[in-house]
């Protein structure tokens, strides 16, 4: 019989801790309980932790899939008290206290839900077919083999409106990634590919930045918000503040009532709480996030736990962000208190320690803020370059993305420029959703002088 290393209990005998997701909160609980008199099972649909601030870079060719994905069992394998299974929850039943998979029922006697959030289109699902997101390994290839083959299309397109609508990539929501995205497009096309094709000129790319509303980056202080614009409008970006996407479909986008002639359409507008949330059968905010207590657990449940973006929780007021850090540090306070629930004693609430802000928007471009201090362009860059470098999984990872960019840095290379499967072409059988007064048919955004052309 094995022994558990942390006491003398049998280890079958052990509380049993299931966590639901490997991503930053999950698996920062599954590692905080590794000295923990507990057996955990993590439990996740996909076999590797996915370091999604930097997803986009994986969208862009700038990294492989490889460079920030890293296998959860190799994370967890000197942790003689966790288990890891391969597989997806359906459905969760608190009173009897089991997870509901495909393969069977998992029994616990903690549970702590870390499934995070997924894409929302505010109702409109149907237009995922032309605008997708960006939360997987997945999602991020095929974002990379629709922009690389808008390029391949462009080579060989005589039509002039068709060759416009080609080289035209909107990117809805002007959020960290939506920034992100647009200002890697840009240099894509002006620095990366510009000497690459020979039936035209790549530098004579356009890309929307569509945001509903005042500012880019809506939770930075407005002055960085301010500066970021700029520096993406430099980058030849085109910033549309107070607008609205009324629908998308394969020949492009609405924007109001104007419709813009637009082959890659990318989402980075709105997030909901993963779906499971509401199988708990507790409240719920408007986006399915799970209303918790202070200790981070579910009400009449204390043995339930939800962390990273599938908890609700307000602190000073304002609600804990969805960013990494918090999800972090949740997944820690919640396994922390699961083990003081475990030996008997009195659970602490939860406090998220803010520690800043960073957006990057180009080559040595961004914006931050870190405590009172506000900064921007090459400083901001490197301090968010510092950040993502320190918290990747695995030194090979952090090597790896170091000579990367500095290769990108010095050769405005992005070498993962590689389109896996056949060139994406927009379907229109997909199902399409008129808007509600459909716009003139000549009436259409015309493109500007292009930005950095001569360069």
């Amino acid at each position: 019989m094995a022994i558990s290393a942390s006491s003398c209990t049998p280890a079958n005998e052990l509380p049993h801790v299931v966590i639901l997701g490997g991503g930053f909160a999950g698996l920062s609980a599954a590692r905080a309980l590794g000295k923990a008199p507990v057996r955990v099972t993590l439990l996740d649909r996909k076999n590797h932790h996915v370091f999604q601030p930097l997803l986009y870079q994986v969208a862009t060719a700038a990294l492989n899939p490889g460079d920030i994905a890293y296998p959860i069992r190799s994370v967890l394998s000197r942790q003689a008290n966790v288990r890891t299974l391969l597989g997806e929850c359906q459905r969760i039943d608190v009173e009897k206290r089991v997870v509901e998979t495909r393969e069977g029922a998992i029994p616990y006697d903690y549970l702590l839900v870390a499934t995070g959030a997924t894409h929302s289109y505010f109702g409109k699902p149907q237009w995922e077919a032309w605008a997708p997101g960006l939360k997987t390994v997945e999602d991020a290839l095929e974002v990379r083999r629709r922009v690389l083959s808008a390029f391949e299309v462009a080579e060989r397109e005589s039509d002039p409106a068709k060759l416009r609508a080609a080289l035209t990539f909107v990117v809805v929501g002007a959020g960290p990634t939506g920034v992100e995205l647009a200002g890697a497009l840009s240099e894509i096309g002006r620095e990366t590919v510009a000497r690459d094709f020979r039936s035209f000129d790549p530098r004579s790319l356009r890309v929307l930045l569509v945001e509903g509303t005042d500012r880019v980056l809506p939770p930075f202080h407005p002055g960085l918000s301010a500066k970021a614009k700029a520096q993406l409008e430099r980058l030849g970006v085109e910033v549309l503040l107070q607008s609205k996407v009324t629908n998308i479909d394969c020949t492009g986008v609405w924007i109001g009532d104007v419709h813009v002639p637009a082959r890659t359409v990318l989402w980075a507008a709105g997030v909901a709480a993963s779906p499971l949330g509401r199988t708990i059968g507790v409240p719920t905010d408007r986006a399915g996030r799970v209303l918790v207590e202070p200790d981070l657990s579910v009400p009449g449940h204390p043995e339930v736990f939800v962390v990273g973006d599938l908890m609700s929780r307000e602190q000073d007021g304002r609600p804990v962000p969805g960013v990494a850090p918090a999800a972090i540090q949740s997944g820690r306070a919640a396994a922390a208190n699961i083990a003081r629930r475990a030996a008997g004693k009195a659970t602490r609430p939860f406090r998220y320690r803010d520690k800043g802000s960073l957006a990057t928007i180009g080559r040595a471009a961004g914006v931050g803020q870190i405590g009172g201090a506000r900064l921007s362009g090459f400083v901001a860059w490197w301090i968010w370059w510092c950040v993502h470098i320190a918290y990747l999984i695995g030194y090979r990872s952090r090597l790896v993305v170091m000579m990367g960019w500095a290769f990108q840095y010095f050769a405005f290379s992005r070498g993962a420029r590689l389109i896996t499967g056949a060139v994406w072409e927009p379907s229109p059988a997909a199902p399409a959703n008129p808007p509600a007064v459909p716009p003139p048919a000549a009436s259409v955004v015309e493109p500007r002088e292009p930005v950095g052309a001569g360069r």
